[in-house]
């Protein structure tokens, strides 16, 4: 069955899938502004996202994969939710939300949504024991019957033992992968998601999932250029990669 698909900004994405119209990690504030993540790390958003939210339209549910970070969900994202009836996220998250449709999960649980299947994911926001600095976030696979396969968004995450176990668990048909390779002064090396390697290394983990990118431009603690990791992607993935174009509702096979 044919997804479709419109790339906003960011994380942020328009997903139409089983007669739902879903939103992902709604960020939707004008650019310019420095924003801080705690523990002194910060980041400038540089991009106006390719919709607004007059333009979206009626949405049934928003998939938040965390609420800590503005470059996930900012003050505009935030100030759109009572629109939305239902929010699915972490158990934190839904906790500090206050929103009356919230379902929070924990890796691995599913909820309802419709005829969708929607099961949170596990995912590590940046190196081994960053979860108190970083906090909890989770990815989503998508279940409908009239797919191919599942479909698989990764939230912000690095390549660790929980993706290879979201692998053995799914073979996704299409998946969404977060890139951007950040890192922050502070902590030097370190990286909070994956960069296109680790994207590559999740790919061939997931088997032959058709990968779309997000979350790889737009703020200044994305640190890998795009035009590098389509290099080392392609490279790799070839036909299985594709890019979107911000704001072009786009028809993907799944």
């Amino acid at each position: 069955m044919a997804i479709a698909v419109t790339h906003i900004g960011t994380a942020t994405m328009l997903l139409e899938v089983g007669g739902l119209r879903l939103l992902t990690d709604p960020v939707f504030d004008a650019p310019g502004r420095q924003y801080g993540f705690g523990f002194g790390t910060s980041s400038r958003h540089l991009e106006t996202p390719a919709l607004t939210l007059a333009q979206l339209g009626k949405l049934d549910a928003v998939l938040l994969s965390h609420d800590q970070h503005a470059d996930n969900f900012d003050d505009a994202g935030r100030a759109m939710l009572p629109s939305v009836p239902v929010v699915i996220t972490t158990r934190p998250a839904a906790k500090r939300l206050g929103h009356p449709g919230a379902v929070g999960l924990h890796d691995f649980e599913s909820t309802q949504l419709g005829a969708l299947k929607i099961t949170a994911t596990p995912a590590r926001h940046g190196p081994p024991g960053s979860l108190p600095i970083a906090g909890r976030v989770v990815g989503f696979m998508i279940e409908h019957s009239s797919l191919t396969g599942p479909i698989y968004i990764s939230g912000d995450t690095v390549w660790f033992e929980g993706i290879a176990e979201v692998a053995r668990r799914f073979r996704p048909a299409t998946s969404f992968l977060h890139l951007g390779g950040v890192r922050f002064p502070i902590s030097g090396p370190l990286k909070y998601t994956f960069d296109a390697q680790q994207a590559v290394t999740a790919a061939q983990a997931l088997g032959s999932a058709k990968v779309i990118p997000l979350h790889y431009e737009g703020w200044t603690h994305f640190r890998e250029p795009t035009s590098h990791a389509n290099e080392v992607l392609v490279r790799a993935l070839g036909q299985r990669l594709q890019w979107l174009e911000r704001g072009v509702r786009t028809q993907v096979e799944s």
